[in-house]
């Protein structure tokens, strides 16, 4: 049996946690894009830290976690790293995660092939419908790709 002095405390123990998941599930579902030609992803926080790989503009991070300046990101193949905050952006994009995915004239598997794009390939996102994106292809050419074939916003 709970005292009636530990009932205040514990109530405002489940409150405050009640209130911190919200933000905590933002930030886990919240998605950015690097905005620069070239994007570090560091092992840490700060320029310092070592750039274990780069990728190009467009490709889609989603954000697990925050320091200063600094995203904690998670990519298509659950790859995670560091990247400053100002060299990404709320532009969506789409990465390939098949190992091809055919872009469409219209949202339908029957509709003519516009474009092939490869593993990798970074989409632009320019309209979302049902189980299909409309995306632009980074090497040129819009289409309709179907999104089990694809990752990002």
């Amino acid at each position: 049996m709970f005292r009636s002095s530990r009932l205040p405390a514990l109530l405002l123990a489940f409150v405050l946690s009640w209130m911190a998941l919200p933000s905590a599930f933002a930030a886990e579902r919240q998605m950015v894009s690097s905005a620069a030609k070239t994007l570090n992803m560091r092992t840490g926080p700060g320029q310092r830290y070592e750039a274990h790989w780069t990728v190009g503009k467009g490709y889609p991070f989603r954000v697990i976690g925050r320091k200063g300046d600094w995203l904690r990101v998670s990519d298509f193949e659950n790859d995670k790293a560091w990247v400053y905050r100002p060299m990404t952006s709320k532009t969506p994009h789409h990465v390939v995660k098949a190992k091809v995915a055919v872009l469409r004239r219209s949202p339908s598997t029957r509709s003519p092939v516009v474009k092939r794009a490869v593993y990798g390939d970074v989409l632009r996102t320019l309209e979302r419908r049902g189980d299909w994106v409309k995306v632009r292809h980074e090497g040129g050419g819009t289409g309709w790709v179907a999104r089990r074939l694809v990752w990002g916003w």
